[in-house]
């Protein structure tokens, strides 16, 4: 997998890492650099009082933060779920149908199209764990990924630390968006790898935040507090359900202070990030640029997520009306994904069925179609 011209983006700066891509211009760095422009255009002390606003509103709602940690962390099996819950999810799929299932229309939708692969992490490559640090994906799932980037351009997007979920995964031909696209990079293999990091100014303060919410959260059984370079991650899968309202008022006392960082939340995760127009949409866009596919209509992203945070880059492709977005879950939810995969292990067979089409594909002359 390469590209015609990578593009570095240091931790100090940006600047453009040799020519422009061939037939892009400087496009390759346009989402990096607007990102980076506003978090430095934007004065803490100017935009403090929103963000203080924002935050106390957040404060005040501390029954609708416990719902929420419920609505998307259920804790009831699926063995014991309810028939009204079996005819949602039969209808919720008949919106959202199975990509194996579905196949044959996706392949369809890449005719004459340069397909890239984007990936998140935990709970679609690997089984969601009790200890975040033991989420280790399969020999056989680290083979078909390693398939799929023969293949195609492909991208791991994780709320993880880029070199946390590198060691996880351990390919270097692929790229890397760790700290959800906080922190991208490209394969090791060539000597001038894409790399944005358009939140480095926060830093200090996320290492000021994490030994806080260390502190403040070790008086909670369970609680893991994990810290992913450009964001928080506070882990509340091993905690008792009647100890989350506590929990999460443990986080919000620590955070009241630091308008700068927002508070999100996913599968059994508060998230703490930079307050920047940043996620994993924007690393998406930002590496489909990259690698020369800005306003291009001969592309099809695939991106492939089980997280609230993955609808980010859903939204985006759903906004583009270019690509295909795959939810992982085995139960209803509301999404901007077009299918659905219901576990890592249908992830992988997707991805090894999506291999041997590409095969096959590539062994008929008449279906391929060159880029100019």
């Amino acid at each position: 997998m390469t590209t015609s011209q990578d593009v570095v983006v240091s931790e100090m700066g940006i600047g453009a890492g040799g020519a422009a891509m061939p037939g892009s211009g400087p496009t390759g760095l346009f989402a990096c650099r607007s990102a980076a422009s506003a978090a430095g255009a934007m004065s803490m002390r100017q935009t403090y009082l929103d963000l203080a606003a924002a935050a106390a509103a957040a404060r005040s709602a501390s029954c609708t933060w416990v719902e929420a940690m419920r609505a998307s962390s259920p804790t009831r099996s699926r063995a014991g779920a309810a028939a009204s819950d079996v005819d949602d999810l039969t209808a919720w799929m008949r919106k959202h149908p199975s990509a194996l299932g579905k196949f044959e229309q996706i392949a369809a939708a890449s005719k004459g199209k340069k397909i890239v692969m984007f990936l998140d992490y935990d709970g679609t490559l690997s089984p969601i764990v009790a200890n975040p640090d033991a989420a280790y994906m399969s020999d056989a799932m680290r083979a078909a990924v390693r398939d799929v980037a023969k293949h195609f351009p492909t991208a791991i997007v994780s709320g993880r630390c880029r070199d946390k979920v590198y060691n996880f995964v351990g390919l270097s031909e692929l790229y890397y968006a760790g700290s959800h696209g906080m922190d991208i990079k490209g394969p090791s293999s060539n000597p001038e790898s894409v790399l944005c990091q358009p939140a480095s100014e926060f830093l200090p303060v996320i290492d000021e935040v994490y030994k806080l919410l260390v502190e403040k959260t070790k008086s909670t059984p369970g609680a893991n507090v994990e810290n992913n370079k450009f964001c928080l991650s506070v882990h509340f899968r091993c905690v008792d359900e009647k100890r989350w309202n506590f929990l999460a008022e443990q986080v919000k006392a620590v955070i009241k202070d630091y308008p700068m960082l927002k508070l999100t939340q996913g599968r059994k995760v508060f998230e703490l990030r930079p307050s920047i127009m940043w996620d994993k949409g924007k690393a998406l866009e930002f590496l489909l640029e990259s690698l020369g596919f800005a306003n291009s209509s001969d592309v099809l992203p695939v991106y492939i997520g089980d997280d609230r945070t993955d609808e980010d880059a859903f939204k985006v492709l759903r906004e583009r009306g270019q690509g295909v977005g795959i939810l992982v879950t085995k139960s209803a939810k509301e999404t901007s994904a077009s299918y659905s995969l219901q576990d890592p292990g249908e992830v992988m067979e997707f991805l090894l069925r999506l291999v041997e089409w590409s095969r096959i594909r590539s062994s008929s002359p008449a279906m391929i179609r060159p880029r100019v």
